[in-house]
């Protein structure tokens, strides 16, 4: 799918004559800050900190707060349901959600914290549909309908679907919506480690600011944030708002002092002149040569991808990008130009040789092309860090499998299966494993419940392969 960005400026809204102003009561919101989950490293640092000052902001601009931290999904949904509830005709209904989203199946899924997450369906499963949520809110006769969403973060789930699907994606939203994500489409930040995320800095700072409607306090905040970026974060704004909404009451009315108003938005060529100007057109180099034993596609022939062409500028730019250099290393993979795919992962471990998930990734593309010293290697230091790492105790067994060493890889896929029972790949290595080892009957069971999970999974070990 061609991944395309988008980037909405104010819009020019006709003169016509306008609602009247809704009441404090009409204002309703709900903001959610998830920092801990388990399949992370370590909690998030910016989530709780962001939630309770947007809480605290929207307070004091006459919104009734909903505040949730560390939701469950159960929590979640009651929490969604609360702020359904009470919605009237005309209400304005705001949802900020700081967390790990993820998208799937072309839409943007907000992730509580307790998700279990090992297949995509899971995501729509266990994760909530942005676009579901605006859906019942427009449904529930909501006037206005905001969704601040901060979530674009390189989440601890994307490597276990094999495939690239980083980033959120566009919201198709009801008349009356106002979308703003932390990123551009399809791209991740890293938490920052401080106490407040960039995105949240600049919103709070903009929404503080009088007499501006919505549309321009976000657009603001989009320019605050890739200037402090430096170009790096971008956010991403949709807009289909048919009247004027202010976050502040009354415009300028009985609150209480603010600092001194910022300069009002400069015309269009102007704002973009003011921006870090593009790094100029880069043509890809194939960092590495595909040896003949690869056989996969060459820099060259997947240059003119988009999410590989944006990365490779973004590497060149910045060679420490360790996010894009990542990412790349996925799609590469993915696309099985696995020699690539190990560069990157190189490269990525040069920057930060702890990154468990850039060691499982390059263990597992190692282990596919036959190179089972250093992915035993690299599976081995992975589950050093983390020991219980159901990904690398997964990608071991498939080393494991593939050298021979089949007692050691029924013992990897015994693992990984104690803590995911669901994790197909395992449960059919397992069984070839026991059918290698002399118990055809368990291993044949074993394949059995696997193909009966997923059909293609004889197809996918037969890529690494392994049949």
């Amino acid at each position: 799918m061609k991944i395309r960005f988008f980037f909405l400026l104010p819009l020019l809204i006709s003169l016509v004559p306008t609602a009247p102003s809704l009441a404090a009561g009409d204002r309703f919101a709900l903001v959610i800050g998830n920092a801990k989950y388990p399949d992370a490293d370590a909690p998030l640092k910016e989530p709780i900190n962001d939630a309770r000052a947007v809480a605290d902001e929207l307070k004091r601009d006459g919104f009734s707060v909903e505040l949730g931290e560390n939701l469950t999904g159960d929590a979640m949904r009651r929490a969604f349901d609360k702020l359904y509830g009470k919605i009237k005709p005309g209400s304005v209904a705001l949802v900020f959600f700081s967390g790990f989203g993820i998208q799937s199946a072309r839409q943007s899924y907000l992730l509580p914290v307790d998700a279990q997450i090992w297949t995509e369906s899971d995501v729509r499963r266990d994760g909530f549909s942005l676009e579901t949520v605006l859906g019942e809110l427009n449904t529930r006769g909501a006037g206005v309908k905001i969704a601040l969403v901060d979530a674009s973060r390189r989440n601890p789930f994307e490597r276990r679907f094999r495939s690239f699907s980083a980033g959120l994606t566009p919201v198709i939203a009801p008349n009356g919506t106002l979308v703003m994500y932390s990123a551009a489409l399809a791209s991740v930040v890293s938490d920052a480690g401080g106490d407040r995320s960039l995105f949240v800095q600049e919103l709070l700072k903009e929404i503080r600011v009088p007499d501006l409607m919505a549309e321009e306090t976000l657009n603001r905040t989009k320019m605050g944030v890739t200037r402090a970026s430096r170009g790096e974060q971008v956010p991403w704004i949709s807009s289909s708002l048919a009247e004027d909404f202010s976050f502040i009451p009354g415009a300028g009315g009985s609150r209480p002092a603010t600092p001194p108003p910022a300069p009002a938005p400069t015309p269009r060529p102007q704002i973009e002149a003011a921006l870090p100007p593009p790094p100029p057109p880069v043509k890809p180099v194939d960092p590495v040569p595909a040896p003949s034993t690869d056989g996969g596609p060459s820099a060259a022939a997947l240059a003119d991808d988009p999410t590989i062409k944006s990365l490779t500028a973004k590497i060149a730019a910045n060679p420490d990008d360790v996010n894009a250099l990542y990412r790349r290393g996925q799609v590469y993979a993915s696309k099985g130009a696995y020699s690539l795919a190990i560069k990157d992962f190189d490269d990525t471990l040069r920057i930060n040789s702890k990154d468990v998930e850039a060691l499982n990734n390059r263990c597992w593309t190692r282990t596919v092309v036959g190179d089972l010293q250093a992915a035993l290697k690299d599976c081995n230091e992975a589950l050093r860090l983390r020991p219980n790492f159901v990904d690398a105790l997964d990608s071991r067994g498939l080393v494991n499998l593939k050298s021979g060493a089949v007692k050691n890889a029924i013992a990897d896929f015994d693992a990984a299966l104690k803590i995911n029972p669901r994790l197909t790949s395992s449960l059919y290595g397992r069984g070839l494993a026991k059918q290698r080892n002399g118990s055809a009957q368990e291993g044949a069971l074993d394949i059995a419940n696997a193909k009966a999970m997923d059909p293609n999974i004889v197809q996918e070990f037969a890529s690494y392969g392994v049949r």
